[in-house]
């Protein structure tokens, strides 16, 4: 499976947190796409190049004080 920047390794992820993210703060995820959701809540789906990167990604999350729902692996192909 190859995402974006062409990687053959890295991981897709969904990343879903409370809330409606606004523009500044997506913006903070480069590779990821993120859909707001009709609960309140945001999903920001894209691939991950390892696990220091997932890890970097939640501490961001944690350090703006989102609350993390839920963390997914998921197949590119069936987003």
């Amino acid at each position: 499976m190859e995402d974006r920047a062409g990687d053959l390794t890295a991981t897709w992820y969904q990343i879903r947190v409370r809330g409606h993210l606004d523009e500044r703060r997506i913006q903070r995820f480069e590779d990821m796409t993120a859909t707001l959701l009709e609960e309140g809540e945001t999903l920001l789906t894209g691939p991950v190049v390892d696990q220091a990167a997932l890890h970097g990604i939640l501490s961001s999350i944690r350090d703006m004080g989102i609350t993390l729902v839920e963390v997914c692996c998921v197949d590119p192909q069936r987003r």
